[in-house]
């Protein structure tokens, strides 16, 4: 009975590498853009654009094509309380990724390597002509 007792308390004493915490949801007013702008020519071909002003981190916004944009949280999803833990995008363009814990994510938000096992979190959003919104709603 004793060794019951401690393979028991032994067994909570483990932790998983998923017990990371959530990515917590801060609220943000609409984000508009308009695509027409100069600081947004990185957007008109297939590219990438810093967005300071919503989410926790901010927010990385990827076109896909002519007529869909992805914006995902720059909070990486692996111990997202840890104030290194910042997505961005690598130096080759091709995937975004945290230098702090070294994971990386594909430009669907999916976990390619390191550490997290969440994808990064996808806010919505809509284009209407030349003006780009991004919501806080999270898909």
């Amino acid at each position: 009975m004793y060794w019951r007792i401690i393979f028991f308390f032994v067994f909570l004493g483990c932790s998983s590498d998923l017990s990371d915490d959530a990515i917590p949801f801060v609220s943000f007013q609409d984000i508009v853009i308009n695509l027409n702008l100069p600081e947004y020519n990185t957007l008109r071909t297939t590219g990438h654009q810093y967005i300071n002003n919503g989410g926790v981190k901010g927010i990385i916004l990827h076109r896909v094509n002519t007529n869909l944009y992805y914006a995902f949280e720059r909070n990486c999803s692996y111990q997202p309380n840890n104030a290194c833990s910042t997505v961005e995008i690598h130096s080759s363009s091709l995937y975004m990724t945290d230098p702090c814990c070294g994971s990386n994510f594909a430009f669907d938000g999916s976990v390619t390597g390191g550490v997290a096992w969440r994808p990064l979190r996808k806010y919505e959003t809509s284009l209407n002509g030349s003006e780009l919104t991004i919501t806080d709603v999270v898909l």
